[in-house]
């Protein structure tokens, strides 16, 4: 083979590479996920929460340092962010693996890695139980589906929903955000201790029927019976009134102590 011939074989290759090479150099980036506003989920439509909606969520709940706030259906993840640029430890819980990526370098970017973090799961199979504050922006009809196992959660856990509601749990608070055009409207509700049921008092018998955190019921000293009014639960924290007596107490499963009247003191256990 002549000179000539072996520059020949050995500069096709060559330049086929260098083609390659070049061709790979051309393509574009790979541009970064951007969900888009309306975009389908599992169970709903992407929609974000306005910044100045969840602001006024977590200024609702009474948020601390002390507390694990959990967002189901944490979408792009700016709840969760916003909890722990305050120092609180957060966690959320979304079906869509993008929108979980997205939230975790959202979370880099914002430098709270460290307390926000971010899992892909089904919000009806997830263990949320520990939280102490749950957030969420979801469908009325979802809200009921989840509203038995956020009622079985521990006594005075705190719940924020943006613009849905809970059917006929009626909320503890309602707000509104200012700077905000749409989805602008939040309720609240404190998880109520479970007390219906008969206890017995120094005083009598106290019968309580309960619904959700609202109470009803009687109190029975001798042949005297009396219903009580404004029997409300919030969190373990038990108000009523029997007849001219406001009793204010502590719920802890089946005992009970507080003060009435003149700050008189009770005690009482359920049966």
């Amino acid at each position: 083979m002549t000179s000539a011939g072996v520059f020949r074989s050995l500069a096709v290759p060559t330049l086929a590479v260098l083609m390659m090479v070049g061709a790979a150099v051309a393509q574009p980036a790979t541009k970064p996920y951007e969900p888009q506003v309306g975009q389908s989920g599992k169970d709903v439509v992407w929609v974000p929460t306005p910044q100045a909606l969840v602001d006024r969520m977590l200024d609702m709940a009474r948020v601390t340092v002390d507390d694990y706030v959990i967002d189901l259906g944490s979408g792009d993840g700016r709840t969760v962010i916003t909890a722990a640029k305050r120092g609180i430890k957060a966690l959320g819980i979304e079906y869509n693996p993008d929108l979980v990526e997205l939230s975790k370098r959202n979370a880099s970017a914002a430098g709270v890695s460290d307390l926000a973090t971010f899992v892909e799961g089904d919000i009806f199979k997830s263990d949320f139980s520990k939280a102490t504050v749950i957030t969420l922006f979801l469908l009325s009809d979802l809200n009921l589906k989840l509203r038995p196992i956020l009622l079985e959660m521990k006594p005075g856990t705190r719940v924020v929903s943006n613009t849905f509601d809970m059917g006929d749990w009626e909320p503890d608070d309602r707000i509104s955000a200012e700077n905000c055009t749409a989805y602008c409207k939040a309720m609240f509700w404190v998880i109520p201790a479970k007390v219906a049921g008969t206890w017995q008092l120094p005083q009598g018998e106290l019968a309580l029927e309960q619904k959700y955190q609202m109470l009803t019921g009687t109190l029975k000293s001798g042949q005297e019976s009396i219903s009580i009014t404004s029997g409300k639960m919030r969190g373990d924290q038990i108000t009523f009134v029997a007849g001219d007596r406001v009793y204010r107490g502590t719920v802890s499963g089946d005992r009970m102590e507080g003060v009435f009247g003149t700050e008189t003191k009770f005690q009482a256990t359920r049966r």
